[in-house]
Order: structure tokens, then C-alpha cells, then sequence
């Protein structure tokens, strides 16, 4: 049995692992017009910033694929046709199968914007994106210093952008960031974290601009980025520009192949297609019907690893479905941390109830969310705090109620032994909010939890 792989990402990967722990005689091939090898794509920020070499970025060395029998491919694919379980390659060969696993990610979103197809412009999400940045920022302007980027323009108010800022500033570039939300990741954050995140950017020196969006990109007279222009009508010199503006699954070789496409490839919850040889996994794959308080396209690490395994199990004869559990999330901006878990909207739903607390330095946050009337906890949001995943996970599984969630927030601190104490703060605050007296339990009586 041939089982082809389209993508070497983690959930791709992660496949072809499960799927040769469970099938020892599988022909396993997996193909990437990328990169020859599987590497952290987090990890790429880290090497512009002279932290890591690329090399190391790859979880197993060049030999563990031949000594597991797994095929790379270092190649494009073209088509898919499905009737025949054939493969067009850009290299003009075609390869048969008998299942295929889609893997391929996402694609930043370029917008058309007047100028954006100039040289220095640019996204951050490949390894070619880095080897660009590498060349836009110093093999191009390293001949002389009136050439050398000096200063960047940053649009679209994400994590990608925070970490393309990071490692521009690393370099002595400074930054102009624009989001066009009234604070930052106005999608995704309420609005006091929102304002809590571009605070914090501030401090680091970053020029960030709300209410502010890209118009258009200037030449400077030798097809090279020279200025931006916003949409207030300023202009702001610069020798490049990072496109941040989110991204999307990576399906447009799929069009015409008869595989049902929403924004994604769609999949149901063994995560296989409309065809039942070929399957979907990761960044690329759209739930039909999402589990409660998840969306249909998850653009995570840990969900792509899952997705992975699901479908090795169903291709290999042990039926398994795709039940993520409550939402959760991590990242980092700049030093800050930041975890969500279960469902925090940017806007507040009615019937919810909203409770926001941070420090008087503003270097630590909590918000908790829960159902008026019957407590029951709905998410946790924090900033400069970090939480056990695994206690926040039960107690949202288990639908806990508010007040015994805060009276057992020191089960939730992760490192209690390095970081001061923030829970009488928090729940001291609570209280004040709610009208309560609720005390934190001690250590013996956390045990019920």
C-alpha cells in the first residue's frame, strides 16, 4: 500500500510517523516543494536572530527517514486527480497512490495593494520567506550603508507581525507597525488586552500606529521598496515592508480536482474528503462540523499534530475521530506570555459574564469568563501569567464553576516556586468586583481539584 503525504509540516509528519508504527510494510512518501527535511517553523525567528542555526531546527536527523522507511520528496505538485489516485508533479512525473493525506498549510494573504510586488516587500512564513528576509536586509544593502535597511514597515496586527518586529529590532532596524483595529489583534483580543498588547509593543520601541492601514508601496526609482503611504494619508520612508495580514489555507492546486474546497479542504471528523482514499490535516483542512467552541479551521501546532494522527489511525484500520478538547493557545509578545484556554471573544456575548484584572504595572493580566446564572466556567485569558495546561483543560471539561476555579488558582500557577505570588491579587480583586470573600485554599485542601 502506497500512502502519499503532500506537505512535511508538522501534522504531515506526524502522519507518516503514526502511520509506520501501526504499518511496518506501507510505502510512505511524503513530498515538499519547501524544504528536504521536517523543521520547527516556529523556530524560524530564532535563527535570523542568530540563536540557532537552521540545523537545528530539524526534531530528527537526516538519517531517522531512510531508517523508517519514509520517502522524501523534494518536488511540487501540480494536480490531483482522484478518479485515477494520480499525483502531477512539476517535474513532469506523476506518482500513483492508494491514500493520499493533504498537508499543506497555509499561504500568507497578500491583499494587491499598489506596490506590493516591488523588491523588499514581503510575508514570514516559509523558510524561503527567511532566506528572503536574510538577503532583503543584509546581502542586498551590505555593499554600502546609505543602502542598508534602516527602518521597516510592519501591516496587520498578529503574532507574526510581533515576531517579524522582534527580529527586524534585533538587527537595528526600527519599526513602524500598522494595525488598522482600535487596538491590537482586535480580532481575537477584548479590548482591554488589546490595549494591554500595544502598550506593552510600545515599550519596546516599536512606532505602532491604531486606527492605521497600508494604501499603497512606493518605489524608490530602482524597483525597491522606497515609502508606504496609509490610508490617513501619510507617508513614511522605508526599505521594506512585512505583510502580516494573516493567512490561508493553501489549497488553490486543488480547484479543479473535484475535492470538495470551502476556504479549505473540507473534512469530516476522521479527517477525511468527499473522496474516501484522500484525507486532510493541518492548516489546510476545513471540519465541516467543528466540535463545540472550536472553528472550522485551526491554524495551530498542536491541532496539526493531532489532525496527523487521526488520519494515520483511520488509513491504517483503527478508526479514531477528531476531538481536540476545549480550545487553548499560547505565544509570546516579546517577553510578555500569553495563554488562552476555553472561549474568550473580542466582543463580549451576552449572557456571559466578564472578569478583568491587571497589575499596577501592567506587566501581568487575568480574565475569566463564565455563565451568568450558573457560574460555570467558560475561559481564562493571561498575559506575564503562566497556567498548568492540564489543570485549566479538567476544569473546563469538568464545567467547573467560577468561584471554585478562583479559590483554586494556586493549582493553576505553573511556577509558583520562580514567580511572586499573583493569585491573592486576583482573586482579592474578584472579590471586590463580585461582592464576595472568597479565600484561596491551601495546598491540603487543593487536593479535591
Amino acid at each position: 500500500m502506497t500512502i502519499v503525504i503532500i506537505g512535511n509540516g508538522i501534522s504531515g509528519i506526524t502522519a507518516a510517523r503514526y502511520i509506520r508504527k501501526a504499518d511496518s510494510r506501507a510505502n510512505i512518501v511524503v513530498i515538499s516543494s519547501e524544504t528536504k527535511y521536517f523543521y520547527s517553523r516556529t523556530a524560524l525567528m530564532y535563527v535570523y536572530m542568530g540563536h540557532m542555526r537552521f540545523e537545528d531546527t530539524k526534531p530528527y536527523d537526516d538519517n531517522f527517514w531512510k531508517k523508517n522507511r519514509i520517502e522524501l520528496v523534494f518536488d511540487h505538485v501540480e494536480g490531483v486527480k482522484p478518479d485515477s489516485c494520480e499525483l502531477e508533479l512539476r517535474s513532469g512525473k506523476r506518482l500513483n497512490y492508494h491514500y493520499l493525506i493533504i498537508a499543506t498549510g497555509s499561504k500568507p494573504n497578500f491583499y494587491g495593494w499598489p506596490g506590493s510586488s516591488l523588491n523588499g516587500v514581503q510575508g514570514l512564513y516559509s523558510y524561503q520567506d527567511l532566506q528572503l528576509l536574510e538577503a532583503n536586509t543584509h546581502k542586498f544593502y551590505a555593499k554600502a550603508d546609505e543602502r542598508r535597511v534602516k527602518h521597516a514597515v510592519i501591516t496587520g496586527g498578529g503574532l507574526i507581525g510581533v515576531e517579524l518586529a522582534e527580529m527586524l529590532m534585533c538587527r537595528g532596524i526600527s519599526v513602524t507597525f500598522l494595525v488598522r483595529e482600535d487596538r491590537f489583534w482586535g480580532n481575537v483580543l477584548p479590548r482591554e488586552e488589546g490595549l494591554f498588547v500595544a502598550a506593552h509593543i510600545r515599550e519596546q520601541g516599536v512606532d505602532l500606529r491604531l486606527n492605521s492601514e497600508l494604501l499603497s508601496v512606493e518605489d524608490n526609482g530602482s524597483g525597491r521598496v522606497g515609502a508606504v503611504i496609509t490610508t490617513g494619508g501619510e507617508r513614511i520612508e522605508c526599505q521594506l515592508v512585512g505583510i502580516t495580514t494573516g493567512v490561508s489555507p493553501n489549497v488553490a492546486f486543488l480547484k479543479d480536482s473535484g475535492i470538495a474546497l470551502g476556504r479549505g479542504v473540507r473534512v469530516d471528523q476522521f479527517m477525511r474528503t468527499n473522496f474516501s482514499t484522500i484525507y486532510a490535516v493541518g492548516d489546510c483542512a476545513e471540519q465541516i462540523a467543528p466540535s463545540l467552541g472550536r472553528r472550522s479551521i485551526e491554524q495551530v501546532w498542536y491541532t496539526g499534530r493531532m489532525m496527523g494522527e487521526v488520519a494515520a489511525s483511520n488509513i491504517t484500520g483503527n478508526p479514531a475521530v477528531y476531538d481536540p478538547g476545549p480550545w487553548f493557545n499560547s505565544a509570546k509578545f516579546f517577553d510578555i506570555e500569553y495563554q488562552t484556554y476555553g472561549d474568550v471573544p473580542a466582543i463580549a456575548l451576552e449572557g456571559n459574564v466578564y472578569f478583568y484584572w491587571e497589575d499596577e504595572h501592567r506587566k501581568r493580566s487575568f480574565r475569566l469568563v463564565f455563565v451568568a446564572g450558573s457560574t460555570k466556567l467558560v475561559g481564562i485569558t493571561v498575559f506575564g501569567i503562566r497556567l498548568r495546561h492540564e489543570v485549566l483543560d479538567r476544569w473546563l471539561r469538568q464545567s467547573i464553576r467560577a468561584d471554585d476555579a478562583m479559590q483554586a488558582l494556586r493549582l493553576a500557577q505553573f511556577d509558583p516556586e520562580f514567580t511572586a505570588d499573583w493569585t491573592s491579587d486576583v482573586i482579592a480583586a474578584y472579590n471586590v468586583f463580585f461582592g464576595k470573600s472568597l479565600q484561596l485554599l491551601n495546598s491540603r485542601d487543593l487536593n479535591v481539584y
